[in-house]
């Protein structure tokens, strides 16, 4: 796999065989990897669960909450001075405030730590004290992931797709007029080419707006300090019949390789290779209101984050030899506040429909997999309303663009995954016998007693499949 071919070496044979050495005698850390493509939700997820294991009174379903094992939680210095320090209290602060508003997406890699004072269980469990276990979340965009698949292919390769994908699309004629009048086998004109890679970027802007998933290579979308620089200055063309030296073509080539080998592979060997849970956010929802052809650009961009995975289990001789595997995987399909209950299980079952090949593949490597539909913060209350003779499930909250109160019915999903599934694979344009809505509601107003976190649905289930064995 290609996080195998990243992180296995020296160095990391090294650190694993450090960290097997001191396991025994030091804190237990278990290292939480947060994922998901663009607008999934991975910010609000974070300071939920860090929220909601702090102040535990929603999370019946995770057993260490529910029996008093976890005694205390508190957050200490992350033991990556490196990287980041997840702004956990600006992003609670924003949901929590009298006037509460979305917190900013991620933009750039941080991490948490959050330790947990937990009683052993057992026979001699009132003899031994409490001990210490560490809870790392690392945080990174989502657009970072679409990387992954890059590793395995070649410019040529990735420009064939990449042109073959997006030929239909509205979004990318400007930008397809345009590589279709440049000659890749001319000799390189700086200028040309940031033309070129600046209308790339334009067109990535655009599809992932308008809910496209393979918006490649990620770092075109947020480029932080890589900003202008070569390594971003490249975009998909058709292979010339000649390649000559000093050719764009050749230089395009050049540039995408340099990317891979120095943007993505230091990220992952230095970060990816030490995750050993992970949870992967799936906006379901939005793909499927934005039709047939986003739900399969999404489960193909799944398919390619997912392959690059090393799951199985992490005993000791796995990691003294192998390095960390991802052992627990949880595919959660958010927004489930934006539906009632009663959908709740078709949209768990479209998630793991999408999901199918690669959980298949985690779970014969020994991972354990799960899916399930959840809202890290729930928005909405539930309610039924009369319409033209039909009593309808809805959901009422405050609309983000407007703030006005709303009620929603967002179209009944299908009980077959399958109902969405085909048409997707076939390139169908639209759904032939249903429409799907979406609204964006804002976060509500809360109201938090003693001991509480801020509400959600099944946050607790996720976090007892994600933790709960370690607990």
């Amino acid at each position: 796999m290609v996080i195998t071919a990243i992180a296995d070496g020296i160095t990391r044979g090294v650190e694993t065989v450090a960290d097997m050495a001191t396991a025994p005698f030091s804190d237990p850390v278990i290292r939480l990897g947060v994922t998901g493509l663009s607008r999934a939700g991975k910010t609000v997820f974070i300071t939920s669960l860090v929220a909601n294991l702090m102040n535990r009174g929603r999370m019946p379903q995770l057993v260490a909450a529910q029996s008093g094992a976890i005694r205390s939680a508190y957050l200490q210095p992350q033991p990556d001075d490196t990287i980041p320090r997840f702004e956990y209290e600006d992003h609670l602060a924003a949901l929590t405030s009298p006037a509460p508003h979305w917190p900013e997406g991620t933009r750039r890699i941080s991490e948490l730590r959050l330790s947990l004072q937990v009683q052993p269980s057992g026979l001699l469990a009132g003899l031994q004290r409490p001990r210490t276990v560490h809870l790392d979340i690392v945080d990174y965009p989502g657009e970072w992931l679409l990387d992954l698949g890059l590793l395995e292919r070649d410019y040529a390769t990735w420009s064939r797709e990449t042109l073959a994908r997006i030929e239909g699309r509205d979004e990318a004629r400007a930008y397809l007029a345009r590589a279709a009048a440049t000659e890749a086998a001319g000799e390189l004109d700086e200028t040309a080419a940031r033309g070129l890679a600046d209308a790339y970027a334009d067109y990535l802007q655009t599809a992932r707006r308008n809910g496209w998933s393979d918006c490649t290579p990620g770092r075109f979308l947020l480029p932080g300090d890589l900003e202008g620089s070569p390594v971003l200055t490249f975009a998909p063309l058709a292979r010339p019949e000649t390649v000559p030296r000093r050719s764009l073509w050749r230089e395009f080539e050049r540039r995408y390789d340099s990317y891979k080998r120095n943007v993505i592979k230091p990220f992952f060997s230095e970060h990816f290779s030490r995750i050993d849970r992970q949870v992967v956010l799936v906006d379901v929802l939005g793909a499927i209101h934005a039709g047939p052809r986003a739900v399969e650009d999404m489960r193909r961009a799944l398919a390619d984050i997912l392959s690059a995975f090393q799951p199985g289990r992490n005993s000791f001789l796995t990691r003294l030899f192998q390095g960390r595997r991802v052992e627990r995987i949880l595919f959660a399909a958010t927004k489930a506040d934006h539906l009632h209950h009663s959908q709740h299980d078709e949209l768990t079952a479209i998630a793991e429909a999408l999901l199918r090949d690669a959980r298949d593949r985690a779970d014969f490597a020994g991972a354990k997999t799960g899916a399930m539909a959840i809202a890290a913060l729930r928005t909405t209350v539930e309610d039924r309303v009369e319409h033209e003779g039909r009593t309808l499930d809805v959901v009422r909250g405050r609309l983000a663009d407007s703030g006005k109160q709303a009620a929603f019915y967002p179209g009944q999903l299908p009980r077959d995954p399958n109902r969405l599934l085909a048409p997707a694979r076939d390139g169908s344009e639209r759904w032939l016998d249903a429409d799907y809505g979406i609204m964006r509601f804002a976060p509500a107003p809360l109201e938090l007693r003693s001991g509480e976190g801020p509400p959600h649905i099944r946050l607790d289930r996720a976090a007892q499949f994600l933790l709960g064995d370690r607990l």
